[in-house]
Parts: structure tokens; sequence; C-alpha cells
């Protein structure tokens, strides 16, 4: 029986919180700049409401300015990316975020294509993710960015480690496998379709689950003493009614064999918009010139 460390990504997220909210202010001083950060939300889906209300009060507690853009459901693709070319001329806009999922009457990757690369804070941009595949500084995506950094806050150095990602999105999976092979592990990116999952799994020193499948991979699935990042978060019914939160690991069945887990909630989840944050500074120190 391991003894599983938990692993506290909302005190993490806090902190880097507070270091980007120090760096801004010492960015402001030298440069006279105020970093800032428009999201632009299209409809009225609850879930991303919230998500873009909790990124604009981070974005001004930062010491950042926080530009927000509400269309309604009924705007154009035409009209959009319109707003978007705006935003890419503005000079006092240092990122552009474009909350997903959008309306299905518009081609979400072509909003995203429009986005200035230099200001593309999500980093989805197909510029920044080629930069990324061939090691050049590049604007990355914010979930695996705090993976990564919860991973070397609890490691230290990743070098030589095996890690093993169960998730090959453009989001989160893909850009996550470039930045494990840039701390020097060796990496397999796996998914549902792959042979013999959970052996794959076992061989993980770092096991990311990243699939979108409630509490798909299993207890029996993770090496004793692996490090577990769950980026999962998945909706599921509780007996007797209501609904809870779980990741794409089996929480229950990594106690007493992971070496350390993060949780869900509050694990990975928090990371994103403290990254987010971070993101939008080196943007604007990279737009300066400082």
């Amino acid at each position: 029986m391991v003894e599983t460390r938990l692993i506290d990504g909302k005190a993490f997220a806090e902190g880097l919180r507070k270091r980007v909210a120090s760096d801004v202010t010492a960015f402001h001083a030298a440069t006279g700049v105020t970093p800032g950060l428009a999201v632009v939300l299209v409809g009225e889906d609850p879930a991303s409401a919230v998500y873009v209300r909790n990124k604009g009060k981070q974005t001004v507690e930062a010491g950042m300015a926080s530009i927000e853009h509400k269309l309604p459901a009924t705007t154009t693709q035409a009209e959009l990316l319109a707003l978007i070319g705006a935003l890419n001329a503005e000079k006092d806009v240092h990122g552009i975020l474009v909350q997903l999922p959008l309306p299905g009457h518009i081609d979400a990757q072509a909003v995203l294509a429009t986005i200035d690369p230099a200001k593309d804070v999500d980093g989805f941009h197909v510029v920044n993710a080629g930069r990324l595949a061939v090691g050049l500084d590049a604007l990355v995506p914010c979930t695996p960015l705090g993976c990564v950094m919860l991973l070397k806050d609890r490691l230290g150095s990743l070098s030589g480690l095996e890690a093993v990602v169960v998730g090959r999105s453009n989001i989160v999976g893909k850009p996550l496998a470039q930045l494990l092979l840039r701390e020097d592990c060796t990496v397999t990116v796996a998914h549902s379709r792959t042979r013999d999952l959970p052996e794959v799994c076992r061989r993980a020193d770092i096991l990311i689950g990243a699939v979108g499948r409630p509490e798909m991979i299993r207890g029996a699935w993770i090496k004793p003493g692996a490090t577990v990042i769950d980026v999962g978060i998945n909706r599921v019914d509780k007996p007797g009614g209501g609904t809870r939160l779980v990741g794409d690991v089996a929480f229950d069945e990594a106690q007493g064999i992971a070496g350390a887990i993060t949780p869900v909630p509050g694990g990975v989840g928090p990371m994103t918009i403290a990254c987010l944050l971070q993101n939008t500074l080196t943007a604007a120190r990279r737009q300066v010139g400082a």
C-alpha cells in the first residue's frame, strides 16, 4: 500500500496568481503598460458565462485590464470575425480569448485562425501549435501548462520519466505531450482505441487522464507510486438524485496505489485561469519588447 498525496492545484494556482500580480506591477512600473485581456462570449451558455465571469474577476485582481464582449447567440460568423480583427488592431489589448463552445453556425477553427498569434493567450492558433511542436517559444494552452507546473512542483526534474497521456485533443493531449517532451520525458500518447490500454498506463511514472470519460482509468491501471494528473471534469448522477463532479480517473481506486494525484475538483481546474493570466502577461511583454 502506497501513501497517496493530494496535489493541491487550488493552492498552487493562488500562489501563481499572486506572482503574476506582482510581475504585472513591476511590468507597469517599467513600461507604463497595463496588460489587457479581451474575452469574447457568444450566446448564453451558463457554464461559459460563469467561467468568463471568473476570468474577468481574476484578471482585475491581478492588476490587468479586463475587456469583455458579450454577444447574442444570433451573432454571425462575419460579425465575430470583424470583432476579432478590431481587437487584433487594438494596442491596449494584449490577449484575446474566444470562449468555446461557439454556437453551431459559427466555425470555431475559422475564428481561432483569425486571432493574431501574438495575442492568442489560449495557445490554440496553428502558429503557436507549430512553434511548440518544433521547440520554439510559443503561447501554450493553459491547461497543459498548468499540468506541467504541478508535476515539476511535485517531482522536480521530469527528465527520463515515462509519461503516458491518455487523450489526444488539440487542447490538452497533444500540447501536453509536447511540453513533456521538452522536459525530457519519454512520452506515449494513448487514447480509447489504444490496444491493451491498461498495460500501457501501468508503464507510466506520470499518468495523465485527459480523455473526457468519467472514471475510465481504473486503479489497477496505475503503476504503484506513479504521479497521476486528472484533467477530466465530468458531471455524473448521484444515487438518490443530484449530480457530482468526477475526473477521468477512478479516484477512490487510485488511493493507496498512486504516489500523488490531483483531485477533481480542486486539482487541475484552478490552474487554467492562473496560467491564462501568466500567458497574458507573457504576450504583453513580447508585444512591448520588455
